[in-house]
């Protein structure tokens, strides 16, 4: 844990991971290795979600077994480990021989060394996301990522990339945007794009609610442990609350549009939380986002206790109009109509059709540009927020913001300033 990584070092390593990353696309395409029918699954981030994802997929196919862990932090991985080691519902399906628990910056290069995985769950925080899908790629190894995939623009193309080689090698890549799997939302949008709505000619989405967790201090946390394990409040580790939550609503944005947005305006502040455990972060945040044919979606999120809470998406077309939050989706207007049918936890159902396009079973699933794109809806709009510029695609795309810190190590590091809009830099 204590070696010195610098960025160059953390990012190449995914180039020697294993001697046969190149995986010929008819094995890669089906689990033919696993003759006794086991999926083997390892998961790189053992916090709540890490874990949560882990279950997730036991629960969606009784062959699931989990089989390596890995973590920045010895402690996460065994609570993580001993609760699902313990528990009756899990305990069957969890086999992770010490040797295959592993600590550090370098843990997740040892995990997908791995020849018996057949595909990964990533589910660090999201700064670690592009690094970990471009190793995980390179290994030959299917993937289960959760959202954001990136927090700045230089993440996002290489997610794109890693992206691309997925599909050269026949590798699925399924992300945590559970909406685009649960079969209310499915059902609402074949709704939409069969008129039921007529033309489209606005939409609003919001994620306002209260403050999360969030971790003290203590004496013997270097900077870096500190921000790491309280990584939600920096910018560098999360993309501020518009990645790590709002890119939900946004995602569901992009998919009634049939894609991302041209431009995006916003404002926001820290007018509540600014404490220095709070990091760097906003709490509060509200974009106008303009599609390719001048459509504008009004966009809001906020982290303040005490306030009115609000999680959910409007869309307004020339027929009516409709509004969809997990496990409800309703149309008002012309066309009426409120769902009604099945609605399994779409937090399984990824992993279902995860296992499905893996085995040949349902339609090959590549979601890593999509996920990208909706991801870099959400940095640009947190980059006009932070600045006060309006923000292009384009700019957006091939803005050369990089968050990365200088080096991979628990020492100093510093924290970088607080946005101030209409002093900070457009980079």
């Amino acid at each position: 844990m204590a070696h010195d990584w610098t960025r160059r070092d953390f990012v190449k390593t995914g180039a020697v991971i294993s001697a046969g990353a190149l995986v010929p696309s008819a094995m890669a395409s089906r689990l033919v290795r696993n003759v006794d029918d086991t999926i083997r699954i390892g998961v790189i981030g053992c916090g709540g979600r890490g874990t949560g994802a882990v279950v997730n997929a036991m629960s969606a196919h009784p062959s699931v077994k989990l089989v390596a862990m890995a973590d920045l932090f010895a402690d996460r991985l065994e609570s993580s480990f001993n609760w699902l080691a313990n528990d009756e519902d899990y305990s069957k399906q969890t086999d992770v021989d010490p040797a295959h628990r592993f600590v550090g910056f370098d843990a997740y290069h040892k995990l997908l060394a791995l020849d018996e995985i057949d595909y990964v769950v990533l589910a660090t925080p999201p700064h670690f996301r592009p690094i970990h899908f471009d190793a995980a790629i390179t290994a030959g190894k299917h993937v289960f990522m959760e959202k954001p995939v990136a927090v700045d623009p230089a993440g996002i193309r290489k997610v794109i990339n890693a992206g691309i080689r997925a599909k050269q090698q026949a590798l699925s890549v399924v992300a945590g945007t559970q909406r685009r799997h649960e079969n209310a939302y499915l059902s609402l949008m074949e709704r939409i794009k069969d008129g039921d709505l007529g033309e489209i000619v606005s939409a609003r989405c919001y994620w306002n609610q209260g403050g999360l967790w969030v971790h003290d201090r203590k004496p013997e946390y270097s900077d870096m442990e500190w921000q790491c394990r309280n990584w939600l409040y920096f910018t560098w580790l999360s993309g501020d609350h518009i990645c790590e939550q709002h890119i939900h609503n946004l995602d569901v944005m992009n998919w009634v549009m049939d894609g991302p947005p041209v431009k995006a305006t916003g404002m926001g502040g820290r007018e509540v939380r600014k404490a220095e455990k709070y990091g760097n972060i906003f709490d509060h945040f509200a974009i106008e986002y303009e599609y390719p044919n001048g459509m504008t979606v009004q966009s809001m999120c906020r982290q303040i206790d005490g306030c009115a809470g609000r999680v959910e998406e409007k869309i307004i077309g020339t027929k009516g109009r409709s509004t969809s939050r997990p496990g409800y989706a309703v149309i008002d207007g012309k066309n009426a109509w409120r769902f009604s049918e099945s609605n399994r936890n779409p937090y399984e159902q990824e992993h279902v059709d995860l296992i499905a396009s893996i085995q040949g079973n349902g339609r090959y699933l590549n979601e890593a540009k999509r996920v990208a794109e909706s991801t870099l809806t959400a940095i640009m709009g947190r980059m006009s927020t932070y600045t006060g510029k309006t923000v292009s695609w384009e700019h957006a795309m091939n803005s050369s913001l990089d968050l990365s810190p200088s080096a991979y190590a628990f020492a100093d590091l510093e924290v970088r300033p607080v946005s101030v809009p209409g002093k900070t830099p457009l980079i």
